[in-house]
């Protein structure tokens, strides 16, 4: 059973969520929050596993909440940042915080249901438009590195291939297609890739193809 906390400073947004997550037979939303302050200190209570976060709450907004949650000792909680605002600053903000995720509220419920599973097996995402963007920025503020770095020999070329794949912001089933292989095989390379190289999320993978010229600068 996954365990919802969910927090925004809209009732009605709570409850349209809360009555999708009542369909779910593998969800259970244990707890609700008006404002960030409340956010950080049900999921210390309640410790759930998936806190789906607002970015603008008053008292505190969602971003402060996810640092919050995130830093507290003993954390086990996965975070997803929710906004109608895309700006760079949110995102980066989330995902240093360690959030697990930062989608547009324009998402349709299942597929941030979706998202909240994602989350809970201990997965990352972004919203596609978003993670497109991104890269677009680090393909040209990101100055490259002088040399490959040395874990990257621990890739096998497959691994490689699929570390450039997701570093071009590609989903697991459209990077699937494009080896002509499986999902759950896309997801085992992208595991041990992340392993290997010592990265947290697939999020951090296209960073450091990034920051290491592997894509972009060269």
């Amino acid at each position: 059973m996954i365990r919802v906390l969910l927090a925004d400073d809209h009732a009605m947004f709570r409850s349209g969520m809360r009555a999708v997550l009542d369909t779910q037979a593998d969800f259970a939303c244990v707890g609700e929050a008006a404002d960030g302050r409340e956010a950080v200190a049900q999921a210390a209570a309640l410790r759930p596993d998936v806190a789906v976060l607002d970015v603008r709450m008053p008292k505190l907004d969602g971003l402060a909440a996810t640092e919050a949650i995130m830093s507290a000792p003993g954390n086990d909680t996965r975070v997803l940042v929710l906004t109608t605002y895309d700006s760079n600053e949110y995102v980066y903000r989330a995902l240093r915080a360690g959030a697990s995720g930062f989608l547009l509220k324009s998402l349709a419920p299942e597929e941030l249901v979706s998202a909240m599973r994602v989350a809970a097996r201990g997965d990352a995402l972004i919203d596609p438009t978003v993670t497109r963007r991104l890269v677009s920025t680090f393909a040209t503020s990101i100055e490259p590195a002088a040399a490959e770095p040395a874990e990257l020999e621990r890739l096998t070329s497959r691994e490689r291939e699929v570390l450039l794949l997701v570093a071009g912001a590609s989903s697991n089933a459209e990077i699937a297609t494009r080896l002509h292989v499986g999902e759950e095989t896309v997801k085992t390379h992208v595991s041990r890739i992340l392993a290997k190289l010592g990265l947290r999320d697939r999020v951090h993978a296209v960073v450091y193809a990034y920051r290491n010229g592997l894509v972009g600068g060269r």
